[in-house]
């Protein structure tokens, strides 16, 4: 294992200069280090040494990419707190920092019955990170640029009741009434919501209406998080929505991928996930 993690950790990277001309490099990274953990498995399986100090060594990863690292926290909990429950499942098909204030318009317009025309104004109260990821993006002309942008994710929410997949569009990008509510969204840097990042992803908006309304809408737990959870059936939704996506998986390959998943710990193995 120690081998593993040093071939696997001498292999690692993910610089973020992809967001200012909307590459491809952020599907890149997470595909690559998941090539990279397999190869890093079987290399060392099959003999081949990795630095055994790769994560804590003077010049391994903690090192090279932090001024202040604690080495201890990797195995804080070890055996007794378990990661992949605290993992959150985006409810929306775009940047992480859009959730909340989408979430928060979501809950505002659900509770005032409103339409997207009836909305004049939309200001998103944030965290710094947030205006720091999204903030460049401005004039949002790809679809991967969109889903960097706080105003069209707050756009596509209003119109459509949701950010998937399918609404992210070529023709969306030039569709006149999600280019003008675009317009009409503004990001403000929040104190109390900065001081609660990143422990807390809090969503608060102020919307103002046609008729003079002004309406606050507050979220404490984006949806998708463990703290608001989706549930198996919306998780089911997401799957097939994503499956369907440019005839990813037919409804019937997705369908077995699904009943296998919510069943797993009764596979003898997980050879064959996906039938050929």
């Amino acid at each position: 294992m120690l081998h593993a993690l040093g071939s696997a950790g001498t292999q690692a990277a993910g610089l973020w200069e992809f967001l200012r001309d909307a590459a491809d490099s952020k599907q890149l990274h997470t595909a690559k280090a998941a090539a990279d953990g397999l190869l890093a498995a079987y290399v060392a399986r099959d003999g081949l040494t990795g630095a055994t100090s790769i994560l804590e060594g003077q010049q391994g990863m903690a090192a090279g990419m932090s001024s202040d690292a604690d080495p201890a926290r990797l195995v804080e909990g070890l055996g007794e707190r378990w990661a992949v429950l605290d993992t959150s499942f985006k409810f929306h098909a775009s940047c992480r920092h859009t959730h909340p204030a989408a979430d928060a318009l979501l809950q505002a317009m659900e509770e005032n019955r409103l339409t997207a025309d009836e909305i004049a104004r939309v200001r998103a109260r944030v965290h710094q990170a947030a205006i720091d990821v999204l903030g460049p993006v401005t004039d949002p002309r790809t679809v991967h640029q969109a889903k960097f942008s706080m105003g069209f994710v707050l756009a596509l929410v209003a119109l459509y009741g949701r950010a998937g997949v399918d609404e992210f569009t070529g023709e969306a990008l030039t569709d006149p009434e999600v280019r003008a509510f675009h317009d009409r969204v503004e990001m403000v840097l929040d104190p109390a919501v900065d001081a609660a990042y990143p422990a807390r992803w809090i969503g608060l908006v102020d919307v103002e209406t046609t008729d003079g309304r002004r309406l606050t809408s507050k979220v404490d737990v984006p949806k998708g998080d463990p703290g608001n959870p989706l549930s198996r059936a919306e998780l089911e939704d997401k799957a097939r929505r994503l499956a369907a996506y440019r005839g990813g998986a037919s409804p019937e390959e997705i369908g077995w991928i699904i009943e296998r998943s919510w069943n797993l710990e009764r596979e003898p193995d997980v050879r064959d996930l996906l039938r050929a």
